[in-house]
C-alpha cells in the first residue's frame, strides 16, 4: 500500500497555491493553502491557480504522481465569467488558439474547446462581489485546455476582447469540481485513476 496521500480541494478566491512563504511580508498579508486543512507534510499542489482564481484544485505528496498529471493529454477545463456577451467569433477563435504571452515571448495556444453556457454556473457566491449590471452584461463561457500555462486562460479571454472577471477550474481529467464547497479538501486513494478514466 503506498504511503502518498492524495487530495481534492476547492481553492477559494483569495488563496495562493501554495502553503507557506519564506517571504515575511507575503506571509503576513496573503493566505495560503495551509490555512485551509492540516494536509500531511510534502504535500504539494499538482499546477497551480492564480490568486483570484478558484476551483479544483489536485495535491499529493508524490512528485511523480505530479508529473504524470500534468501531462499535456490531461484537460483541464474553466468556466470563465467574461466581460460582456462573448461572441461566435471570439469563441471560435479562442478554439483554434489564439496568441499570448509567456514570459514576455508571444506563444500560441493549441486548440482546444470553447462554448457558452446558457446560464450562469450554480457555483457557490464568490466572497468579493464582481460588479453589478450597471456595469454591462457578462457571461459565462466553458473553455478546456491541454495547457497550464501562466494565467492562461484570462490572456486568452482577454486576447479575443473578453476579459475574465471570475475564473473557476471545473475539471481535471476525469476528476470534477461538483459538490466540493470553496476550502473543502477530499481524500482520495488513486488520483491518476481519476483523472485518467474518461
Amino acid at each position: 500500500m503506498s504511503e502518498h496521500r492524495h487530495f481534492l480541494l476547492y481553492k477559494p478566491f483569495g488563496y495562493l497555491s501554495q502553503f507557506r512563504s519564506e517571504d515575511a511580508r507575503e506571509a503576513r498579508k496573503k493566505r495560503f493553502l495551509g490555512e485551509l486543512h492540516d494536509f500531511p507534510a510534502g504535500t504539494m499542489a499538482v499546477g497551480r491557480l492564480d490568486e483570484h482564481s478558484e476551483g479544483l484544485l489536485l495535491l499529493t505528496t508524490d512528485g511523480l504522481v505530479s508529473e504524470r498529471i500534468r501531462r499535456k493529454d490531461v484537460e483541464k477545463e474553466y468556466y470563465a465569467q467574461v466581460d460582456g456577451l462573448i461572441t461566435n467569433e471570439a469563441l471560435a477563435r479562442l478554439r483554434t488558439g489564439v496568441e499570448i504571452s509567456v514570459e514576455h515571448q508571444p506563444y500560441q495556444t493549441l486548440p482546444g474547446a470553447a462554448h457558452r453556457l446558457p446560464d450562469a454556473p450554480g457555483l457557490p457566491p464568490r466572497p468579493r462581489k464582481i460588479r453589478d449590471d450597471r456595469h454591462g452584461p457578462t457571461s459565462w463561457v466553458s473553455i478546456t485546455v491541454t495547457e497550464g500555462k501562466n494565467r492562461q486562460v484570462r490572456k486568452m479571454t482577454a486576447a479575443v476582447g473578453f476579459p475574465t472577471l471570475r475564473l473557476v477550474r471545473v475539471r481535471i481529467g476525469g476528476i470534477a469540481l461538483a459538490t466540493l464547497a470553496p476550502g473543502e479538501a477530499h481524500e482520495v486513494l488513486d488520483i491518476v485513476g481519476l483523472v485518467v478514466r474518461a
